[in-house]
C-alpha cells in the first residue's frame, strides 16, 4: 500500500471521538504518523514537545476552541500549516479562521476522501501543488486559443520544461538533450508525487505534429492526478503503469487528438529504490551500474487496444535511462540522496 505521507506528523484536534478516529485511522493508512488531541488546550499542551508538519482541527471544542487555538499559533509567530474541518455554518467563523491564515476549511460531514486527500497534499507540499494547479488552470483556460494557434502551444511547452539540474522527493536528478532542429523533439516531464515518490514520462511530439504538442500539453496537465489516482486505486506502493497508459490513451482520444504519439513512462520511490518502467513506441536502455537493459519499445500511444506492456522494475540507488526516436535522444540521471 502506497504510503504518500511517511515522515509527516499531523496533529489532530477534534473533540468528537468518532470523527477523531476515523480521521486518524485513515492518516495513518497513508504513513503518517498521528497525534490526537480533545480541544485547543490539550493541542498547546502536546505540542511543547512535538515537531508538527501539518495540524487539523475543529472549530466547536470545550475549553479552548479551534479559532482561539489558532489566534494563539499565529500571535506566537508560529507558521505552521492548518486545516479546518468544521460542521459550523456560521460564514463570519470561516472568513476568521481564513484570516488568521489557515489553508482551507473543509464542512463536515467529509464523504469524498478523495477530496480530502487533495487538500491534506495541498497543505503538505504547497510549492509542488501550487504550481502544478496553476500550470493546469492556464492550459485549460486557454485550450482552445493553444489548439488554433500552434506556435503559441509550441512555445508554451518549451517553457513548461524542467530545469535540466534539481532536487526532487529526496532525488538529484538531471537530463541530457539532443534534439534536431527542424523537429519538435522529445519532451520530458518530471513530477513529485511525495516526499518519497516522483514520476516522469518522456513523449516524443514529432510523429504528430501540432496533434504532438498539444498531447504533451495535456499530459502535463493531468498525468500527476492520473498516477495518483492510480495510485490510490491499486491499494499498493507500485503503480501498474500499463493500465496508465491505456488511461492516456483514451484521454488522447476524448480530446481528439488523433496520430501516433511514442511515450515512455517512469516512477521511482526514494526509500524503496525502486524504479518501474514502461515504454509506448519510444527506445531505451536503462544502465544501473550491475546491469544494463534494452526495454522493449512497445506501441505508440494513438494506436493501442488490447496491447500488453512490458512493465519492468529495478532496485538501484543511482540509473541512467537513454530514451531516442525519431525526435532525437535523451539521457536521464538520477541518484537518491
Amino acid at each position: 500500500m502506497t504510503q504518500p505521507l511517511a515522515g509527516k506528523h499531523i496533529l489532530i484536534v477534534e473533540d468528537e471521538p468518532v470523527f477523531r478516529t476515523l480521521l486518524d485511522s485513515w492518516l495513518l493508512s497513508l504513513g503518517a504518523s498521528t497525534t490526537l488531541a480533545e480541544d485547543g488546550m490539550d493541542a498547546i499542551e502536546k505540542m511543547n514537545a512535538l515537531q508538527v508538519d501539518l495540524m487539523i482541527c475543529d472549530i466547536a471544542m470545550p475549553r479552548m476552541n479551534g479559532l482561539k487555538l489558532i489566534e494563539h499559533l499565529r500571535n506566537a509567530g508560529d507558521p505552521l500549516p492548518i486545516l479546518v474541518i468544521s460542521a459550523t455554518e456560521n460564514m463570519s467563523d470561516i472568513a476568521r479562521a481564513l484570516r488568521l491564515g489557515v489553508q482551507d476549511v473543509l464542512l463536515k460531514p467529509v464523504n469524498d476522501f478523495k477530496r480530502l486527500r487533495e487538500t491534506v497534499f495541498a497543505c503538505l507540499y504547497p510549492d509542488m501543488f501550487n504550481s502544478r494547479v496553476e500550470e493546469e488552470e492556464r492550459l485549460f483556460e486557454d485550450w482552445d486559443a493553444l489548439v488554433s494557434d500552434p506556435a503559441s502551444a509550441a512555445k508554451l511547452l518549451q517553457e513548461l520544461q524542467p530545469p535540466v539540474q534539481q532536487v526532487l522527493s529526496h532525488c538529484r536528478i538531471n537530463y541530457r538533450q539532443l534534439v534536431s532542429a527542424d523537429k519538435s523533439g522529445l519532451v520530458l516531464d518530471i513530477a513529485p508525487l511525495s516526499d518519497d515518490d516522483l514520476a516522469f514520462y518522456c513523449l516524443d511530439v514529432t510523429r504528430a505534429g501540432d496533434n504532438g504538442v498539444l498531447a504533451a500539453l495535456l499530459l502535463r496537465a493531468l498525468f500527476n492526478g492520473l498516477l495518483q489516482e492510480q495510485l490510490s486505486q491499486q491499494r499498493q506502493r507500485l503503480p501498474e503503469m500499463g493500465s496508465l497508459l491505456k488511461q492516456v490513451n483514451n484521454l488522447l482520444r476524448q480530446a481528439n487528438l488523433p496520430g501516433q504519439f511514442p511515450l515512455f513512462i517512469g516512477y521511482y520511490h526514494s526509500g524503496l529504490k525502486n524504479l518501474i518502467l514502461v515504454s509506448a513506441g519510444l527506445n531505451a536502455t536503462l544502465n544501473t551500474g550491475e546491469h544494463q537493459i534494452q526495454i522493449s519499445t512497445g506501441v505508440p500511444l494513438g494506436t493501442l487496444g488490447n496491447t500488453y506492456f512490458n512493465q519492468i522494475s529495478q532496485r538501484s540507488e543511482a540509473w541512467q535511462c537513454q530514451i531516442w526516436g525519431a525526435g532525437g535522444r535523451l539521457r536521464l540521471m538520477l541518484s537518491a540522496e
